[in-house]
């Protein structure tokens, strides 16, 4: 069997607004066909390290390699194509059809006044089945719960056909159930259409259970990295969130599952018992 290397790889990167440091000298690689998580604080650089790998920003120092290729010489259209993105929030003035917020994914194959063909539609509709939004194709994406619109988003990223997939908090605002619902599709999606996908947690115990891999930050540097069992020790998770932790084992899955507590200090602010 052919090992297949990494689809990312990061190195010494960088980046800074002003004279204020965000990222410093991070360097890391993202497995083709797994989900990586990108753990920490608020405050972290957890979204802008996810704008400096899509271009959305342009880092101070370090070089991005993606699929083989120095990030830096990749035109943006072409990056659309290879990289999708669903961003925190994704809000519109207008009330777009869900088909129409789909459709809006194939923007990067589209001429300049050329409107969508019959391969595009074809595109649309696939990606609308795998992500279970092409019987919700008419509503209107106002009218939408937080689950269903997640999942079009997802579907609009699904339509360039990329090969990775960045997810900055897909699951924030999100029930229980609908937070399954979005991991278990993005487990499916890697082994349907061969993604690989590279997403922002805040929640330690969903990143634990559906990542093989996580980049835990602190003040925009990397504290740890590597599989979910070495990455979320009690240590590192108080030395970087601040609060006592215990470390179980998720019985569904074997998978590490975190118990936490203030600490004695923020227990008498707080007025803890």
């Amino acid at each position: 069997m052919v090992a297949v290397g990494p689809i990312l790889a990061v190195e010494g990167l960088s980046f800074c607004f002003g004279e204020s440091p965000v990222l410093t000298d991070l360097s890391f690689t993202v497995p083709t066909g797994e989900i990586t998580g990108i753990i920490g604080p608020n405050g972290s650089g957890k979204t802008t390290l996810l704008k400096c790998l899509n271009k959305t920003l342009t880092p101070t120092r370090g070089r991005i390699t993606f699929t083989g290729q120095d990030l830096t010489g990749i035109k943006l259209r072409a990056l659309a194509r290879l990289m999708g993105v669903v961003p925190q929030q994704w809000e519109t003035p207008f009330a777009f059809t869900v088909r129409e917020v789909v459709m809006m994914g194939r923007f990067p194959y589209l001429g300049r006044w050329a409107g969508a063909c019959q391969k595009d539609r074809t595109v649309v509709q696939e990606a609308m089945l795998a992500t279970n939004t092409w019987e919700i194709a008419d509503r209107l994406i106002t009218e939408l719960s937080g689950g269903e619109r997640q999942r079009v988003l997802i579907a609009q990223a699904l339509a360039q056909t990329p090969r990775l997939l960045l997810l900055d908090e897909p699951t924030s605002h999100l029930d229980v159930n609908q937070t399954l619902e979005i991991c278990t599709l993005l487990r499916t999606l890697i082994r349907t259409k061969g993604l690989t996908v590279l997403a922002v947690f805040h929640d330690l115990n969903l990143a634990a259970r559906y990542c093989q891999q996580l980049i835990m930050l602190k003040e925009g540097r990397i504290y740890a990295q590597g599989a979910p069992e070495e990455v979320l020790s009690s240590r590192n998770v108080t030395a970087v969130f601040g609060v006592e932790t215990v470390v179980g084992s998720e019985p569904f899955t074997g998978r590490p599952y975190l118990y936490f507590s203030l600490n004695q200090k923020q227990e008498r602010f707080f007025g803890g018992d």
